[in-house]
């Protein structure tokens, strides 16, 4: 295998560098608010079924765990409460001494928490959950140690604890909790990595997270999940540093069309200037070997590509989609959580409004827990994760209808699904892919993975779209 050189990438530099736009996504036109959500749990028709979605699209947001969003969403495993109803939960607050308990929050803005590998360890405590707070030290905020001062109230709670125990409910985040409410959520759906978003997003399209010392050769690459070091992981401009095999190897060997969108601001090649466009460590593509071996940069398209494809009909098999800074949901970051509500609904509403509808199924997650509580202890599957909880949710017109899915899941099963439909259940295992690396397990085979085809249920007429308004809260 040859070792890949900068010049292939500049010889696509017309299709990966992107003009800058005003903004990430083009303005779709407002609509109702959330209908109403039905109880009924009808049954799952047998994996032939799948052959009714032509289109998976998976839209991936940032930093939100699981109990922040949806740990009092009605049926799922939320928070642990007493008999009256009452949270149980209280983590030890260094700071203050004592405990902190969980708070419902209608900030639009979070700090959130440490939320690389050593704090995932730290906040799951084997097993105990407890360490949350205590790995705030991280960060120089006196909020922390002196909650009451004016400048601190929209970061904690009422008895001064820290967002990271902060939880929002269907009143802050509406579209969310409709979506769950009409389709399926997840409620044991785990970040692939204990780490954060550059690993995550590898596992995404990779299942795997590594460290490559030799590009050209896919047996060089050892796991790593921390990925910090620049000299560790693949920028903007350079040639490709991910030589393991990713799943777009085996979509290309099948003829299964692909795109990878990103914000229409993004630019990757040598001289680009990123203004505001999506960051590598949620564009990884551009630096995996085969992705530039098999000339596939034109599948890396912008967020308006999307939109104008799901109007037209015209969308790919596999979808990705993923934000810039500015409306990802990251705490502390360039957007909020409206920001990123409004741009996720726009998207799930473009497909919605699309011919494609009756033939696809739409996987909204986010990347990592971002710091926040969550009380459920992630499985082991081998020494890269599982991370702690996401939420995650399925939209589709044969999703079932109201239905919280409690299979143990995690981005691993968006993979299986994928090779299950398109590629006959083909997986990116080094001894049958054609294209070995030294990966430690074949992540869609583990034997504790959920099935995602069981959140659909094909006997059901096709649910019509669930068009929202991107902007409730006005």
């Amino acid at each position: 295998m040859g070792r890949v050189k900068l010049g292939l990438l500049a010889t696509l530099a017309a299709v990966a560098c992107v003009a800058p736009s005003a903004a990430g996504t083009s303005p779709l036109p407002a609509s109702p608010g959330p209908g109403r959500s039905s109880s009924s749990t009808p049954a799952v028709s047998g994996p032939k079924g799948m052959a009714k979605i032509d289109h998976l699209i998976f839209i991936v947001q940032e930093n939100r765990s699981f109990d922040h969003y949806f740990g009092t969403f009605p049926g799922a495993n939320g928070f642990p409460t007493n008999a009256q109803g009452k949270i149980t939960v209280c983590v030890p607050n260094p700071f203050l001494g004592g405990c902190s308990r969980p708070y419902h929050t209608s900030s639009i803005n979070q700090v959130g928490g440490p939320h690389d590998h050593p704090d995932a360890v730290a906040d799951i405590n084997h097993g105990q959950m407890n360490g949350f707070v205590s790995q705030l030290y991280k960060f120089s905020n006196p909020c922390f140690a002196h909650p009451f001062m004016p400048s601190c109230a929209r970061s904690v709670g009422p008895q001064g604890q820290p967002d990271v125990m902060s939880y929002l409910t269907g009143r802050d985040i509406p579209n969310y909790w409709a979506y769950a409410k009409q389709f399926v959520l997840q409620d044991r759906m785990f970040g692939p990595t204990d780490s954060w978003t550059l690993p995550s997003h590898l596992f995404l399209f990779s299942g795997w997270s590594a460290y490559c010392p030799d590009p050209s050769n896919p047996m060089s690459c050892t796991s790593n999940i921390d990925l910090k070091a620049t000299s560790l992981k693949w920028g903007y401009g350079q040639p490709p540093k991910y030589a393991w095999t990713d799943i777009s190897w085996l979509l290309d060997k099948a003829n299964v069309s692909w795109h990878y969108y990103v914000d229409d601001r993004t630019c990757w090649l040598p001289g680009c200037v990123n203004h505001g466009g999506t960051a590598p460590s949620k564009n990884p593509v551009p630096g995996f070997t085969d992705v530039a071996q098999n000339h596939d940069l034109h599948k890396i398209q912008t967020h308006t590509d999307y939109l104008n494809a799901a109007s037209a009909g015209s969308l790919p098999s596999v979808s990705w989609i993923v934000p810039a800074s500015s409306y990802s949901e990251h705490p502390e970051g360039k957007g909020t959580v409206r920001s990123g509500e409004k741009y996720v609904t726009k998207l799930i509403n473009a497909a919605m409004r699309g011919p494609d509808w009756n033939s696809t199924a739409i996987f909204l997650t986010w990347d990592d827990w971002g710091g926040f509580y969550d009380h459920v202890k992630p499985p082991v599957v081998d020494a890269n994760g599982y991370g702690l909880r996401v939420p995650g949710m399925l939209i589709s017109p044969y999703a079932r209808q109201g239905y919280i899915d409690h299979q143990t899941l995690s981005f691993d099963a968006y993979l299986k699904l994928i090779e299950d439909r398109f590629l006959h259940g083909q997986r990116l295992n080094p001894r049958t892919d054609g294209r070995p690396d030294r990966r430690p397990t074949v992540r869609e085979n583990v034997p504790i993975l959920g099935d995602l085809r069981k959140e659909f249920d094909f006997t059901q007429p096709p649910q019509p779209p669930l068009i929202l308004d991107p902007t409730p809260w006005n």
